[in-house]
């Protein structure tokens, strides 16, 4: 009985690394593949655009309620303890609408999230369907990106399935050239 066990278990040894070689792994650098992307470029630089609007609207609030601010402080001692208190409760008011509108276009589910998933989203999933298509292809078991959470510290270069994405999405052929 134990040395059953003792053989099938340096039997499961032996093959194990047998098994393991016949898995094929492949990794891209997504960062690269969207960098060649006209689409993608055309599109971060939309919602750039709206960002930039969007943080335009936001900083003329706040330089409006600096300068309720600057006004309620010179001129303080002028009002009525009433009016002190009706300024007071405008400055706050305005502080909540900046704020609001900070939250509305910036915050976790903010408006500019929402563009980025609207035109970045139909970009990153054509990728995704390249990617899909090389592995299958090349007969890849799994295929990590680079660009992400991943840390590696080595890879072979001949694993490398970036270029063949890039075929893939139609933009190959001058592509290598600034790898």
């Amino acid at each position: 009985m134990l040395r059953t066990t003792l053989v099938l278990t340096l039997l499961a040894l032996v093959a194990l690394p047998i098994a393991q070689a016949q898995q094929k792994i492949g990794f891209i650098d997504s960062n690269r593949v969207l960098d060649r992307l006209p689409e993608f470029q055309t599109a971060q630089q939309e919602v750039d655009r709206i960002g930039q609007q969007w943080q335009a609207e936001v900083a003329a609030l706040d330089a409006e309620v600096q300068q309720m601010e600057a006004d309620f402080s010179a001129r303080t001692l002028l009002y009525t303890p009433e009016e002190r208190v009706r300024r007071r409760a405008e400055i706050d008011a305005k502080y909540q609408e900046r704020d609001a509108l900070r939250r509305r276009y910036f915050g976790p589910d903010g408006e500019l999230f929402r563009e980025q998933q609207n035109r970045l989203r139909p970009v990153q999933e054509r990728v995704l369907v390249a990617v899909e298509t090389v592995a299958a292809d090349g007969d890849y078991d799994y295929v990590f990106d680079r660009a992400g959470d991943f840390v590696f510290l080595f890879t072979q270069a001949r694993y490398d399935l970036t270029d063949l994405v890039l075929d893939e999405l139609g933009v190959g052929v001058g592509a290598r050239a600034g790898n």
